[in-house]
């Protein structure tokens, strides 16, 4: 039954959450798909701060949800490079002050 749960859970989840699961998928621009994504998740805010009756948490709700999904955005983008051009992220830690050994210059 727990099983069941969870996977009824981790299904939901990916569906809301996942922008190649979710019906977002069909937006061929994933930076629209995030703009989509984030302006879902801005209306979800101010429901629930309505529901719940605080308007005055409606600031850090924001706040809390706008960090979350700049740091999954970056993420995302930053698995998408490594993927699809790692000598990007190879250039981008040259240029941190670091050799090829990785100690300081």
């Amino acid at each position: 039954m727990l099983s069941q749960a969870h996977k009824y859970v981790h299904d939901s989840w990916n569906y809301i959450f996942d922008h190649e699961k979710s019906p977002l998928k069909n937006i061929p621009d994933i930076g629209v798909r995030h703009m989509v994504l984030q302006m879902l998740a801005y209306m979800w805010v101010v429901a629930f701060a309505i529901f719940i009756g605080s308007l005055n948490g409606i600031v850090w709700s924001l706040l809390g949800h706008i960090a979350l999904i700049v740091a999954v955005t970056v993420t995302v983008a930053t698995y998408k490079v490594a993927e699809s051009k790692p000598d990007t992220l190879l250039r981008m830690a040259g240029s941190l002050g670091r050799s090829s050994d990785g100690e300081h210059e």
